[in-house]
């Protein structure tokens, strides 16, 4: 049954959206609002996927400046997005902005906990993730980030490659069945399986963890994941019932991703940007262009429909602060 906040934001966000959703265009990119971009984009994701489904989860990574008008917090929020999104992600709050193992400067974590607070406050979960190898330092960001109330993952890896040795088990591990955000105590971000010689490994390995919730890409190398091994993930060791979110980039073109055209290297569409030189094989777009847009959801090809196909509670949506690129 839906529920009041799904039922308002049904009610009276869409017709909004769709109408809105053919508008963002220009043939002018300064004339965009890029926040306001963002914001219906991941709108109408979340719609396009609630209808089917008023449970899915929808997590944007980062961006937690999109919560107010103007991404500070004395400003109003942006009510209709609050509704839209149920978790917000967010990287290197109290260890990694400045590099691994390193704690986040002051000044910088203080400005995201004010967004992180005001988003926990108005009903969306947070997940934070910092980037952490020294046991010390791990139990120190989840001791942070559990005394403000967030789901947290020490990842002592920034490739997201691997399950941490430490802590042995996972924090506040339990036995509970998880069937929303609000109920899970920790989570796992194992996005890049490299380090797994074969998709059954890398499943039995996932499998024989007790972590809430798993955050994995769609595929593994190549093989997309069918409904039968997400459905092999959503039960813990110990017998607990958990959530399972697929990470999708919105932000970025990826060219190891299936959507990607060969002849895109030498004769690139429009809405497609330069390089990320941190990362090698990611491109900038521009996300609020309706063709890339529609690769991402809207028919069985799309990126999301083939998440929501295999059976995923809910889609991690990552470079959602690529608005801060265009705006500067």
């Amino acid at each position: 049954m839906y529920n009041f906040k799904i039922m308002k934001y049904l009610n009276y966000l869409i017709p909004v959206l769709w109408s809105l959703n053919g508008c963002v265009e220009s043939t002018n990119d300064l004339n965009l609002d890029y926040r306001q971009s963002m914001r219906i984009f991941i709108q109408n994701i979340s719609y396009y996927a609630k209808a089917g489904n008023p449970d899915f989860i929808i997590i944007p990574q980062n961006g937690q400046e999109l919560l107010t008008e103007n991404g500070d917090t004395t400003a109003p929020l942006v009510s209709f997005y609050v509704y839209a999104i149920d978790g917000q992600g967010r990287e290197d709050l109290f260890y990694g902005y400045d590099g691994d193992n390193t704690p986040t400067p002051l000044s910088e974590r203080e400005d995201m906990l004010k967004l992180l607070d005001l988003a926990e406050n108005n009903g969306v979960e947070v997940l934070a993730i910092d980037y952490c190898s020294t046991p010390s330092k791990m139990d120190d960001s989840y001791s942070q980030n559990a005394n403000r109330g967030y789901i947290s993952f020490a990842a002592d890896h920034r490739e997201l490659d691997n399950i941490p040795d430490y802590p042995s088990a996972p924090y506040m591990e339990n036995n509970l069945d998880v069937a929303n955000l609000s109920e899970a105590r920790n989570f796992l971000y194992l996005i890049n399986p490299v380090a797994y010689n074969s998709k059954t490994s890398f499943l039995e390995a996932i499998q024989a963890t007790n972590y809430d919730l798993i955050i994995i890409d769609l595929f593994y190398d190549e093989d997309m994941l069918t409904p039968e091994d997400v459905l092999s993930l959503k039960t813990k060791k110990n017998g607990g019932k958990r959530l399972v979110i697929a990470y999708m980039s919105i932000g970025e073109a990826e060219d190891y991703r299936y959507y990607w055209q060969a002849d895109w290297s030498t004769a690139p569409p429009s809405w497609l940007g330069e390089e990320n030189p941190d990362w090698p094989g990611n491109y900038k777009v521009h996300y609020w262009n309706s063709q890339w847009q529609a690769l991402i959801y809207g028919d069985s090809t799309a990126y999301l429909d083939r998440i929501i196909a295999a059976g995923f509670d809910g889609v991690y949506l990552d470079i959602v602060d690529a608005f801060e690129y265009f705006e500067y």
